[in-house]
């Protein structure tokens, strides 16, 4: 075996450059080892004046990590004053494409970057009202007239339908009025149709820029602006200097299920890239009316006047910032909300990156595990006040050659705080009621089928993915683990046009709050890809109308397992929730949903006796539920599904009435709707209306899912 790993190995050397037999025969080669150096910025001002200390060397600093001393490997002194002197004409090719920055080609010299002040404009159209646009376009064009100086230079990149590298770094300022100007039709001619700022998902009310793809399942929340915030990082990491991110936002709403692993990716991806965000309202100054204003209808019942619906306005005012001032106070950059001068922005970023001091460092901690590093910098004077980030994540390398080492490494990422994102995920969680205070919890992951990586094998292409996954309660214990491989095999035909690659998994959980990671690994490349929320399983005793969860579904496959107590299973046929709500034309939406321990016509009388709680029970007397489905586009109904009227319990193991709709989607036209769900209780004279968004695309003729199933879950 020794010989074998020796020949191997010298057949190895002998292709790489430089490598030459009478090396070999001297049994000399050259070993490269990956050493990672930590960069962090410092500002060192006087306590008395808030001047800007200059002068210091390496020796004056003191870099402690997690407690423990760490050698100053790098040091340097950035001055904007220098730049001024040394660099007044110096500027940045200000072609650059889109290509460039996904490249990591975005600002491809940084040695004209030395010594300057970098800014990079981003204008997050897709979630920006045209009059959101102006404002921030009127102030950057102040910034660039007025008070930009000839130490700053500035990059704009935006983002609509897609991420845009409008203008690489300048010093041009008619380049730069120039780039900005497109955005609200000053200059050139504006959005083509279907680009306009102000569509909150980015895209036209056709079908024409929606691109039902691996992006999918990012279209109804706010992945795509954080991935692009993390794709602006990492095109910055080759330079040094700090960076400042002026992130222009009408607000980012996270609503249900969120994928907090990409939030955590693109703050690490700014601190790596030495990059400050410094995030803006772009909706400046609002007025809250208690009752609304005249973009919204009119309000019912008491909520107007008992403070309800003024505090529902408040905290979605709120919710619509507070990931905003997340990315701002873990980069550390700075929040502007509540105010129609945008101006303080633009200063403050003026007077942060004005002079400070770049140390660098090799860590002492030779773990990649991913978790998080404190970081201490001292100065060896007391009248001086120091500003830097207060850690970083350290990076996170998985290498499998043993199963021992794989299922290490898997557990490791798992436990991680810096999340895995080379392989992208979504996930999507439910809840039904099986008995009184026990809901059945089904989670179903996708993962697009282009990023997991098929080995030729005959006729047929085989992968296999890792899959791992955890629940823990409010307390942080775990209360459900999952742990699954599961094999692939796609025949040619489907090799062509696979889509998304999706699977299945439940727990069985109580009421209240839990936090649900995935970790998912293909297993040619070991390439990770991880998705962590919390869940809300609702106490139903509570609710004046109980309801499950509403399933949205394409597809249906046979369930040859016989799976059982599954209430994604009917009649020997299993539901497949559309995680993404993207459907086409020529398929079906399906709907279930169940309603529990619904009134009892017999019951309403007074002095009647009432039926016990507890559930397989089955109390006289008929039920009335009343549902329907509506779907509105814009705000206006388009099409209404025909009133369903059930009079008995049909789910007797848990009192539940259970609902299942077909809707064929050719009477739909392309675009964005709104679903609303009605049900009402006739006999208790309780209602809901929940809602959900979908998309409706043209038909494609996508190929059909493969449903093989395993052990620990479903695909």
């Amino acid at each position: 075996m020794r010989r074998i790993i020796a020949a191997a190995l010298a057949t190895l050397l002998a292709g790489l450059p430089g490598y030459s037999q009478q090396a070999a025969s001297d049994r000399t080669f050259t070993l490269k080892v990956q050493s990672d150096i930590v960069l962090t910025n410092v500002v060192v001002r006087d306590k008395k004046t808030g001047t800007v200390v200059k002068g210091l060397s390496a020796a004056d600093f003191t870099v402690l990590e997690d407690g423990k001393p760490q050698k100053i490997a790098s040091f340097d002194f950035q001055s904007v004053d220098e730049a001024v002197a040394l660099h007044e004409s110096a500027t940045v090719s200000g072609k650059a494409t889109i290509a460039d920055l996904v490249n990591r080609n975005f600002a491809a010299n940084p040695a004209l970057l030395k010594d300057h002040r970098l800014i990079v404009m981003f204008f997050d159209l897709s979630s920006m009202q045209p009059e959101d646009t102006d404002r921030a376009v009127e102030a950057a064009q102040d910034y660039i007239n007025k008070k930009m100086q000839p130490a700053d230079l500035v990059a704009v990149v935006s983002m609509d339908t897609g991420l845009s590298l409008d203008q690489d770094f300048t010093a041009d300022k008619p380049a730069l009025l120039k780039a900005v100007g497109r955005y609200n039709g000053t200059e050139g001619t504006g959005f083509a149709s279907g680009n306009e700022g102000g569509n909150s998902g980015g895209t036209s009310d056709d079908a024409s820029s929606f691109t039902a793809d691996d992006s999918e399942y990012n279209s109804l929340n706010t992945d795509r602006e954080l991935y692009a915030i993390r794709t602006i990082a990492k095109s910055l990491e080759g330079v040094d200097q700090r960076k400042s991110l002026l992130y222009f936002s009408g607000g980012l709403t996270r609503q249900g299920i969120e994928n907090q692993a990409s939030m955590r990716a693109a703050t690490n991806a700014a601190v790596r890239a030495n990059m400050a965000i410094y995030s803006v309202d772009s909706r400046g100054l609002q007025a809250l009316p208690p009752v609304g204003d005249a973009s919204k209808g009119s309000l019912r019942g008491t909520a107007a006047y008992s403070g309800g619906a003024m505090q529902s306005q408040l905290d979605a005012n709120f919710g619509s910032q507070e990931v905003l001032a997340t990315l701002s106070s873990d980069t550390g950059g700075k929040a502007f909300f509540d105010s129609n001068d945008f101006a303080p922005a633009f200063q403050q970023i003026q007077h942060d990156t004005e002079a400070y001091y770049i140390l660098g460092f090799r860590s002492t901690n030779a773990m990649r595990n991913g978790g998080y590093r404190k970081l201490t910098i001292k100065l060896n004077r007391n009248d001086a006040k120091l500003d830097y980030r207060p850690g970083y994540y350290a990076p996170a390398d998985f290498q499998h050659q043993k199963t021992e080492d794989r299922e290490l490494a898997l557990t490791e990422q798992l436990r991680s705080d810096l999340p895995a994102t080379d392989v992208a995920v979504y996930l999507q969680a439910l809840y039904f009621r099986m008995e009184e205070n026990r809901f059945f919890v089904p989670v179903s992951l996708i993962v697009p089928g282009s990023q997991i990586p098929f080995l030729k094998n005959g006729d047929r292409d085989k992968a296999s993915i890792d899959i791992l996954g955890q629940v823990k309660n409010a307390q942080g214990i775990s209360v459900g683990d999952v742990r699954d491989t599961v094999k692939l095999a796609l025949d040619a035909s489907q090799q062509v046009a696979r889509k998304n690659i999706q699977y299945s998994t439940g727990f069985t959980l109580a009421p209240g709050r839990y936090h649900l990671k995935f970790v998912i690994r293909e297993n040619q490349t070991g390439r990770m890809g991880s998705f962590e929320t919390d869940l809300q399983i609702p106490d139903l005793r509570k609710a004046p109308l109980k309801l499950s969860s509403i399933v949205l579904a394409s597809q249906q496959s046979p369930d040859t397992a016989r799976t059982k107590n599954n209430p994604l299973i009917r009649d020997g046929v299993q539901w497949i929730p559309n995680i993404a709500h993207v459907f086409r034309q020529d398929q079906h939406l399906y709907f279930l949903y169940e309603v529990y321990d619904p009134t009892r016509q017999k019951e309403a009388g007074a002095g009647a006796p009432k039926p016990s709680p507890g559930l397989g029970r089955r109390p006289s007397g008929a039920v009335k539920v009343l549902t329907s489905i509506e779907f509105l586009s814009g705000g206006v109904k388009v099409y209404e599904t025909p009133l369903i009227s059930a009079d008995t319990v049909n789910v007797p193991d848990r009192s539940a009435v259970a609902f299942q709709f077909d809707v064929p989607l050719t009477q739909l036209k392309p675009g964005t709707y709104v679903c609303q769900v009605n049900v009402i209780d006739d006999a208790g004279g309780t209602f809901s209306f929940p809602r959900l968004a979908l998309r409706v695309d043209a038909p494609v003729r996508p190929p059909q899912a493969v449903q093989p199933t395993n052990a620990g879950g479903q695909l």
